[in-house]
């Protein structure tokens, strides 16, 4: 059976019974339906422990991480071992884009799919609402008489489509562009925010625009953060939805990792870890972009940390980055792991097993592993679901209740932010030569000793260490260039574009939406 078929043929439990499951009383949920729910509890000091997954390098073909994911939550549960899994929300970007549907594959997938993939409980679409009223309120503001004298907007529009005609748009008053909603700064504060309150005082400190004299004007000056934060405050309880084999799944926030920090919010982590003994999450695209990000952006801030991270990769993959060679391409898993390795002690290798994978190829991986003293297991949970192999569960267990030190940067609290982008740059992407254009240059050196402790989201594109999605595998003495600099005052990071990266993409030639169609009052062709 296709995806499609296999999820259509599940039988989906009420979502009251999956709450039930992790200890959820019907006043703690609020049911969108019969198979969705926002969760109204809050988290409490327990703490389970945390896995995350990430993953070598995307290709186009796809490595499986949510897959595994998914299949992880679902065998473990099986095994015995109290686990939920916490995800990212889909953005109609990607789905109607490229890359399609974010809800796994085979026998590892949450449900309700089409849901989950389209409007879901509405949260990107308040958050687009969210910033867009920031955006009308400026304007307002200027057209109004401009008491604050905002002469620089820096503040954009978002929208949760791919659109390449918003990248640059013309208004009355000034030319401006729209971001995609996933790579807003609504999105970004939305997902790092503790609660309500803390929402809100974010949202009050995004920079918004400069005077005559470049004085910074924040949201709070706009008097506006509690409308905007109202548009929040249901989007903002964590999503409950339920897997193949009906376990709990909380899917919350979705943030792009090649633009952004890439995972899912914290409420929903720390609510996850506080109503389980295991919590698997994932950092989206190469762990030099997601898993970064997560450990610095994220983990540091608010007092979690992962016990466990588990290298998703996957044959082709590898063979992709090694121009069908599996002993060139290994060069991209050695990164990876070494990579991980310089955050944290416990770190797990396994393959995303496809059925034209040759069995000499994934013995020259183990053997490569070995080595190297790092463990590596064999996933088939696409065609095996929650009954693959009891010895991953069991080994993953075993890890994450391994001794380890927490390590969350390369670089010091107090360094300056030129000094962090060097660092993070050499470190992370084996940068020799860092170039800045005259741009970036500006805006960096305009900085001085502002934002100083302001964390780094380096923007890059997600297909290679470099900035240059050709160049694959483990290159090293890379050159770098940085085009631009924004900073997200709510968010407090810095975010470094490099290379071409955009933050709004466009749709390919051969998208998604051309298989996407109702047929017989279902939806098809989201896979």
């Amino acid at each position: 059976m296709t995806d499609l078929e296999i999820c259509k043929n599940t039988k989906m439990y009420d979502i009251e019974r999956i709450a039930k499951k992790i200890g959820l009383k019907k006043n703690e949920i609020e049911k969108y339906g019969n198979y969705k729910a926002k969760i109204k509890k809050k988290a409490n000091n327990a703490k389970g422990k945390l896995i995350l997954v990430t993953s070598t390098n995307p290709t186009p073909y796809g490595e499986g991480k949510t897959t595994l994911s998914i299949g992880l939550c679902d065998l473990m549960n099986k095994c015995g071992y109290k686990t939920i899994l916490s995800l990212r929300e889909p953005s109609l970007g990607p789905v109607f884009g490229t890359k399609g549907g974010a809800t796994g594959g085979g026998l590892s997938q949450v449900m309700p799919m089409d849901d989950i993939n389209l409007h879901f409980t509405g949260d990107l679409h308040a958050i687009t609402s969210a910033n867009n009223l920031i955006s009308a309120v400026i304007d307002n503001h200027i057209f109004q008489g401009n008491e604050l004298g905002i002469d620089e907007v820096l503040f954009e529009r978002c929208l949760d489509v791919n659109d390449r005609a918003l990248r640059r748009i013309k208004l009355e008053n000034r030319d401006e562009s729209f971001n995609i909603t996933a790579a807003s700064e609504i999105m970004a504060l939305f997902t790092l925010a503790k609660d309500l309150d803390d929402l809100k005082e974010k949202i009050s400190n995004i920079l918004v625009g400069r005077n005559k004299d470049k004085k910074d004007i924040y949201v709070k000056d706009l008097h506006c953060e509690g409308a905007v934060t109202a548009l929040l405050k249901d989007a903002f309880k964590p999503n409950l939805v339920q897997t193949l084999y009906h376990n709990p799944a909380i899917i919350h926030g979705g943030p792009f990792a090649n633009i952004a920090h890439g995972c899912s919010s914290v409420v929903a982590t720390k609510l996850a870890m506080s109503l389980s003994d295991y919590t698997i999450t994932e950092a989206g695209f190469g762990s030099d972009m997601g898993a970064v990000k997560f450990l610095d952006i994220k983990c540091e801030p608010n007092d979690i940390y992962p016990d466990l991270i588990i290298v998703n990769t996957s044959i082709r993959g590898l063979l992709y980055n090694g121009e069908n060679t599996i002993e060139k391409g290994i060069s991209n898993l050695e990164y990876h792991i070494l990579n991980m390795q310089k955050f944290n002690d416990n770190v797990l290798v396994i393959i995303n097993k496809f059925s034209d994978d040759k069995e000499s190829d994934i013995e020259f991986v183990q053997n490569f592993c070995k080595e190297r003293n790092v463990e590596c297991l064999i996933s088939n949970m696409y065609s095996k679901g929650e009954n693959d192999s009891k010895d991953i569960a069991k080994t993953v267990v075993n890890y994450a209740n391994r001794k380890n030190i927490k390590r969350f940067n390369v670089y010091k609290k107090d360094d300056s932010i030129k000094t962090k982008i060097e660092k993070y740059a050499k470190e992370i992407y084996y940068v020799k030569d860092l170039e800045y254009t005259k741009n970036a240059k500006e805006k960096l050196d305009n900085m001085k000793n502002k934002y100083k402790d302001y964390k780094i989201c380096i923007s890059k594109n997600q297909y290679s260490i470099t900035d240059n999605p050709k160049v694959l595998g483990f290159p090293k003495d890379n050159k770098m260039t940085i085009t631009d600099i924004k900073v997200n005052c709510g968010a407090k990071f810095i975010t470094v574009l490099t290379g071409n990266v955009i933050t709004m993409p466009g749709l390919s030639k051969k998208a998604n939406y051309l298989n996407i169609d109702v047929v017989e009052d279902e939806i098809v062709g989201i896979f």
